[in-house]
């Protein structure tokens, strides 16, 4: 009887250590309208890494999960644009990155269906924060908006990971190796 009582209590820490270990790692995110599109659509599930940003810091081309500072509340999904020292200008259509040593480069967006249509330039990104950007430019409450502004790592929940829903779309979220761009266009 002491055997069955120990396995069930070590059973049953097991399934504790279990559940709140991936409560700490693991998260589960539903996409809420077209920011993202086409890409991400308005109800698919997605699993997010939270660990992720603990080992390293985001890159560019990850699809994050943040909180905007106008809305904690909320849980936003962008895609990460500029990075600390950086700043960024879109001009017809295609996004520009200021380094801080005057180099500017174009960045080559395949995950973009429609460029924006409205130019922007972008102040010099603070440390510790991102610039974001969704991939429906036209129709995107993003870093080139106040409520939304430069996203401080401290919001940010997250990386996409896993597209879990639908079934048929069932995969892992692809991120694009942007700074590969940066480094080939400084060679």
């Amino acid at each position: 009887m002491k055997a069955i009582l120990r396995e069930v209590a070590l059973t049953l820490v097991l399934a504790v250590v279990i559940f709140f270990g991936l409560q700490f790692t693991i998260q589960s995110f539903v996409i809420v309208g077209s920011s993202m599109y086409p890409n991400f659509q308005d109800g698919e599930r997605l699993l997010i890494n939270k660990v992720v940003y603990k080992l390293h810091q985001p890159e560019r081309g990850d699809v994050i999960i943040f909180h905007p500072h106008s809305n904690l509340q909320a849980d936003y999904i962008k895609r990460v644009i500029g990075l600390p020292g950086e700043s960024v200008e879109i001009k017809d259509g295609v996004v520009y990155i200021h380094e801080g040593g005057g180099d500017v480069f174009p960045l080559d967006e395949p995950y973009i269906k429609e460029p924006a249509v409205n130019n922007f330039v972008g102040d010099k990104i603070p440390e510790g924060e991102y610039f974001v950007l969704g991939d429906n430019r036209n129709n995107s409450n993003d870093s080139r908006s106040a409520s939304v502004g430069m996203v401080p790592k401290k919001d940010i929940i997250g990386k996409a990971w896993l597209l879990i829903w639908p079934p048929s779309k069932w995969g892992l979220v692809p991120h694009y190796p942007l700074e590969e761009q940066l480094a080939s266009a400084s060679e």
